[in-house]
Protein backbone atom coordinates (compact mmCIF):
# COMPACT_ATOMS: atom_id res chain seq x y z
CA UNK A 1 0.00 0.00 0.00
CA UNK A 2 1.30 3.42 -0.94
CA UNK A 3 0.29 6.52 0.97
CA UNK A 4 0.70 9.83 -0.87
CA UNK A 5 1.35 12.88 1.29
CA UNK A 6 1.23 16.44 -0.04
CA UNK A 7 2.59 19.77 1.21
CA UNK A 8 1.29 23.08 -0.13
CA UNK A 9 4.52 24.61 -1.39
CA UNK A 10 7.04 24.05 1.39
CA UNK A 11 5.03 25.49 4.23
CA UNK A 12 2.53 22.84 5.33
CA UNK A 13 3.02 20.00 7.80
CA UNK A 14 0.57 17.16 7.23
CA UNK A 15 -1.49 16.55 10.36
CA UNK A 16 -2.71 13.24 11.80
CA UNK A 17 -1.51 11.12 8.87
CA UNK A 18 -1.39 7.35 9.22
CA UNK A 19 1.39 5.49 7.43
CA UNK A 20 0.76 2.22 5.68
CA UNK A 21 0.84 -0.44 8.37
CA UNK A 22 -0.82 -3.58 9.68
CA UNK A 23 -4.60 -3.56 9.39
CA UNK A 24 -4.88 -4.82 12.97
CA UNK A 25 -2.54 -2.96 15.32
CA UNK A 26 -1.67 -4.76 18.55
CA UNK A 27 -1.51 -2.91 21.86
CA UNK A 28 2.16 -3.84 22.17
CA UNK A 29 3.07 -2.44 18.75
CA UNK A 30 5.67 0.31 18.56
CA UNK A 31 4.70 3.69 17.10
CA UNK A 32 6.99 5.21 14.45
CA UNK A 33 6.63 8.73 13.02
CA UNK A 34 8.78 10.12 10.21
CA UNK A 35 9.91 13.72 9.59
CA UNK A 36 11.39 14.83 6.27
CA UNK A 37 13.75 17.64 7.25
CA UNK A 38 16.07 17.94 4.24
CA UNK A 39 15.13 20.96 2.09
CA UNK A 40 14.71 20.86 -1.65
CA UNK A 41 14.07 17.20 -2.40
CA UNK A 42 10.94 15.08 -2.51
CA UNK A 43 11.65 11.47 -1.54
CA UNK A 44 10.16 8.04 -1.02
CA UNK A 45 10.53 6.23 2.31
CA UNK A 46 10.99 2.45 2.42
CA UNK A 47 10.55 0.07 5.36
CA UNK A 48 12.06 -3.40 4.90
CA UNK A 49 12.21 -2.87 1.16
CA UNK A 50 8.57 -1.83 0.85
CA UNK A 51 7.58 1.69 -0.18
CA UNK A 52 5.76 3.22 2.80
CA UNK A 53 5.68 6.93 1.94
CA UNK A 54 5.42 8.08 -1.66
CA UNK A 55 6.45 11.60 -2.78
CA UNK A 56 7.28 12.63 0.80
CA UNK A 57 7.80 16.40 0.74
CA UNK A 58 10.20 18.47 2.90
CA UNK A 59 8.46 19.80 5.98
CA UNK A 60 6.13 16.82 6.28
CA UNK A 61 5.77 15.01 9.59
CA UNK A 62 3.80 11.78 9.21
CA UNK A 63 2.69 8.96 11.41
CA UNK A 64 2.51 7.05 13.55
CA UNK A 65 3.01 3.70 11.87
CA UNK A 66 2.15 0.79 14.20
CA UNK A 67 4.81 -1.92 13.94
CA UNK A 68 5.50 -5.07 15.95
CA UNK A 69 8.64 -4.88 18.07
CA UNK A 70 11.80 -5.86 16.20
CA UNK A 71 14.48 -4.68 13.79
CA UNK A 72 13.62 -2.72 10.66
CA UNK A 73 15.59 -1.44 7.68
CA UNK A 74 14.74 2.14 6.71
CA UNK A 75 15.84 3.72 3.45
CA UNK A 76 15.15 7.03 1.72
CA UNK A 77 15.32 7.23 -2.08
CA UNK A 78 14.62 9.79 -4.76
CA UNK A 79 10.90 10.11 -5.46
CA UNK A 80 9.40 7.31 -7.56
CA UNK A 81 12.50 5.13 -7.42
CA UNK A 82 11.81 1.63 -8.67
CA UNK A 83 13.08 0.09 -5.44
CA UNK A 84 15.25 0.86 -2.40
CA UNK A 85 18.53 -0.31 -3.96
CA UNK A 86 19.97 3.20 -4.47
CA UNK A 87 19.07 5.19 -1.33
CA UNK A 88 20.14 8.78 -0.79
CA UNK A 89 20.03 8.15 2.96
CA UNK A 90 20.49 4.68 4.44
CA UNK A 91 19.64 1.91 4.47
CA UNK A 92 19.92 1.80 8.24
CA UNK A 93 18.64 -0.64 10.82
CA UNK A 94 16.55 0.55 13.75
CA UNK A 95 15.25 -1.47 16.68
CA UNK A 96 11.74 -0.85 17.94
CA UNK A 97 10.76 -2.00 21.43
CA UNK A 98 7.27 -3.19 22.32
CA UNK A 99 4.99 -0.19 23.02
CA UNK A 100 7.85 2.21 22.22
CA UNK A 101 7.28 5.56 20.56
CA UNK A 102 9.84 6.84 18.04
CA UNK A 103 10.47 9.51 15.43
CA UNK A 104 12.90 9.03 12.54
CA UNK A 105 14.17 12.31 11.06
CA UNK A 106 15.95 12.83 7.73
CA UNK A 107 17.86 16.08 8.19
CA UNK A 108 21.11 18.01 7.79
CA UNK A 109 23.93 17.53 10.26
CA UNK A 110 25.75 20.40 11.94
CA UNK A 111 27.97 20.77 8.86
CA UNK A 112 25.07 20.83 6.41
CA UNK A 113 25.40 17.27 5.10
CA UNK A 114 22.40 14.91 4.77
CA UNK A 115 22.00 12.44 7.60
CA UNK A 116 19.26 10.96 9.76
CA UNK A 117 18.45 10.73 13.43
CA UNK A 118 16.34 8.26 15.38
CA UNK A 119 14.69 9.57 18.55
CA UNK A 120 12.92 7.72 21.34
CA UNK A 121 9.89 9.75 22.43
CA UNK A 122 9.18 9.94 26.17
CA UNK A 123 5.58 8.86 26.71
CA UNK A 124 5.76 8.42 30.47
CA UNK A 125 2.88 9.81 32.50
CA UNK A 126 3.22 13.40 33.63
CA UNK A 127 2.52 14.55 37.16
CA UNK A 128 -0.87 16.21 37.61
CA UNK A 129 -0.77 19.80 36.43
CA UNK A 130 2.41 19.39 34.34
CA UNK A 131 3.35 19.60 30.68
CA UNK A 132 6.56 18.70 28.87
CA UNK A 133 8.54 20.52 26.16
CA UNK A 134 11.39 18.98 24.15
CA UNK A 135 13.52 20.89 21.64
CA UNK A 136 15.45 18.75 19.11
CA UNK A 137 18.25 20.26 17.08
CA UNK A 138 18.14 18.53 13.67
CA UNK A 139 19.54 21.35 11.53
CA UNK A 140 22.92 22.63 10.39
CA UNK A 141 23.57 25.24 13.05
CA UNK A 142 25.83 26.24 15.94
CA UNK A 143 24.78 25.55 19.50
CA UNK A 144 22.15 27.86 21.01
CA UNK A 145 20.66 28.72 24.38
CA UNK A 146 16.93 28.90 25.05
CA UNK A 147 16.01 31.79 27.35
CA UNK A 148 12.93 32.18 29.52
CA UNK A 149 12.46 35.51 31.28
CA UNK A 150 15.97 36.48 30.17
CA UNK A 151 17.63 33.51 31.89
CA UNK A 152 19.02 30.43 30.12
CA UNK A 153 16.84 27.35 30.67
CA UNK A 154 18.44 25.20 27.94
CA UNK A 155 22.15 25.76 27.35
CA UNK A 156 24.44 24.76 24.50
CA UNK A 157 21.94 22.74 22.50
CA UNK A 158 23.79 21.32 19.47
CA UNK A 159 22.87 19.06 16.55
CA UNK A 160 21.74 16.25 16.94
CA UNK A 161 20.88 16.64 20.61
CA UNK A 162 17.66 17.30 22.47
CA UNK A 163 16.71 18.89 25.78
CA UNK A 164 13.50 18.40 27.75
CA UNK A 165 11.74 20.56 30.35
CA UNK A 166 8.84 19.57 32.58
CA UNK A 167 6.82 22.72 33.22
CA UNK A 168 3.65 24.05 34.78
CA UNK A 169 0.96 24.76 32.20
CA UNK A 170 0.94 28.35 31.10
CA UNK A 171 2.62 30.85 28.84
CA UNK A 172 6.33 31.69 28.99
CA UNK A 173 8.25 34.58 27.44
CA UNK A 174 10.95 32.72 25.52
CA UNK A 175 13.86 33.83 23.34
CA UNK A 176 16.73 32.18 21.47
CA UNK A 177 20.34 33.38 21.73
CA UNK A 178 23.74 32.19 20.58
CA UNK A 179 25.24 29.80 23.12
CA UNK A 180 26.78 31.66 26.06
CA UNK A 181 24.97 34.93 25.39
CA UNK A 182 21.74 36.50 26.59
CA UNK A 183 21.04 38.88 23.71
CA UNK A 184 17.96 37.49 21.94
CA UNK A 185 18.28 36.75 18.25
CA UNK A 186 14.70 35.46 18.01
CA UNK A 187 11.96 36.61 20.34
CA UNK A 188 11.04 37.02 23.11
CA UNK A 189 7.90 35.15 22.11
CA UNK A 190 5.05 33.61 24.07
CA UNK A 191 5.25 29.82 24.47
CA UNK A 192 2.23 27.80 25.61
CA UNK A 193 2.75 24.67 27.73
CA UNK A 194 -0.28 22.34 27.85
CA UNK A 195 -1.10 20.00 30.71
CA UNK A 196 -0.68 16.29 30.02
CA UNK A 197 1.01 16.88 26.65
CA UNK A 198 4.58 16.31 25.47
CA UNK A 199 5.26 18.89 22.77
CA UNK A 200 8.30 18.14 20.61
CA UNK A 201 9.81 20.83 18.39
CA UNK A 202 12.22 19.97 15.56
CA UNK A 203 14.52 22.51 13.93
CA UNK A 204 15.55 21.64 10.37
CA UNK A 205 16.72 23.29 7.18
CA UNK A 206 19.48 25.70 6.23
CA UNK A 207 20.17 29.17 7.53
CA UNK A 208 22.72 29.76 4.76
CA UNK A 209 20.15 28.85 2.12
CA UNK A 210 17.50 30.97 3.88
CA UNK A 211 15.00 28.12 4.12
CA UNK A 212 14.45 28.10 7.88
CA UNK A 213 11.93 25.44 8.81
CA UNK A 214 10.37 23.85 11.86
CA UNK A 215 8.00 21.02 12.72
CA UNK A 216 5.91 20.35 15.81
CA UNK A 217 4.73 16.99 17.16
CA UNK A 218 2.34 16.67 20.12
CA UNK A 219 1.96 13.49 22.15
CA UNK A 220 -1.22 13.96 24.16
CA UNK A 221 -3.03 12.03 26.86
CA UNK A 222 -0.09 11.74 29.27
CA UNK A 223 -2.14 12.83 32.29
CA UNK A 224 -1.54 10.80 35.42
CA UNK A 225 -4.86 11.78 37.00
CA UNK A 226 -7.72 9.23 36.63
CA UNK A 227 -9.63 11.74 34.55
CA UNK A 228 -6.78 12.05 32.08
CA UNK A 229 -7.28 11.17 28.46
CA UNK A 230 -5.84 7.72 27.60
CA UNK A 231 -3.77 6.81 24.58
CA UNK A 232 -0.66 8.85 25.23
CA UNK A 233 1.41 6.45 23.15
CA UNK A 234 -0.32 7.47 19.95
CA UNK A 235 2.39 9.94 18.99
CA UNK A 236 -0.25 12.04 17.28
CA UNK A 237 1.20 14.58 14.87
CA UNK A 238 0.12 18.13 15.58
CA UNK A 239 -1.21 20.38 12.85
CA UNK A 240 1.35 23.07 12.15
CA UNK A 241 3.37 24.89 9.54
CA UNK A 242 6.93 25.19 8.39
CA UNK A 243 8.15 28.76 8.35
CA UNK A 244 10.94 30.38 6.35
CA UNK A 245 13.08 32.90 8.11
CA UNK A 246 10.38 35.03 9.74
CA UNK A 247 10.32 35.30 13.55
CA UNK A 248 6.57 34.80 13.68
CA UNK A 249 4.89 32.68 16.35
CA UNK A 250 3.76 29.27 15.18
CA UNK A 251 1.86 26.67 17.10
CA UNK A 252 2.70 28.56 20.27
CA UNK A 253 6.30 27.37 20.47
CA UNK A 254 7.48 27.64 16.88
CA UNK A 255 9.52 30.80 17.22
CA UNK A 256 11.67 29.31 19.95
CA UNK A 257 13.73 27.18 17.61
CA UNK A 258 14.07 29.13 14.35
CA UNK A 259 17.71 30.01 15.13
CA UNK A 260 18.62 26.35 15.27
CA UNK A 261 18.90 26.25 11.49
CA UNK A 262 22.25 26.42 9.72
CA UNK A 263 24.19 26.18 6.46
CA UNK A 264 23.13 23.32 4.22
CA UNK A 265 24.31 21.52 1.13
CA UNK A 266 22.51 19.72 -1.68
CA UNK A 267 21.39 16.19 -0.86
CA UNK A 268 23.90 13.68 -2.18
CA UNK A 269 24.23 9.94 -2.18
CA UNK A 270 26.40 9.95 0.93
CA UNK A 271 25.10 7.27 3.30
CA UNK A 272 24.96 8.60 6.86
CA UNK A 273 23.86 6.60 9.86
CA UNK A 274 20.96 7.05 12.19
CA UNK A 275 22.01 8.51 15.51
CA UNK A 276 19.99 7.08 18.38
CA UNK A 277 19.18 9.89 20.78
CA UNK A 278 17.44 9.19 24.05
Amino acid sequence: MRTRIFAAGAVVIAAALTLAGPAQAAESDAQLSVLHGVPGLTVDVWVNGERTLDNFAPGTLAGPLALPAGDYDLAITAADAADASAPVIGPVKVTLAASGNYTAVANLDAGGKPTANFFTNDVSRLEPGKGKLTVRHTAAAPAVDILAGGASVISGLANPNEKTLTLDPGTLSVAVAAAGTTAPVIGPADVTVAEGTHTIVYAWGSLADKNLMLAVQNIEGLHSAPAGVPGGRSGAVDAGTASSGQPAAMAGIGVVILLLLGGGVALSRRQPVFHRTR
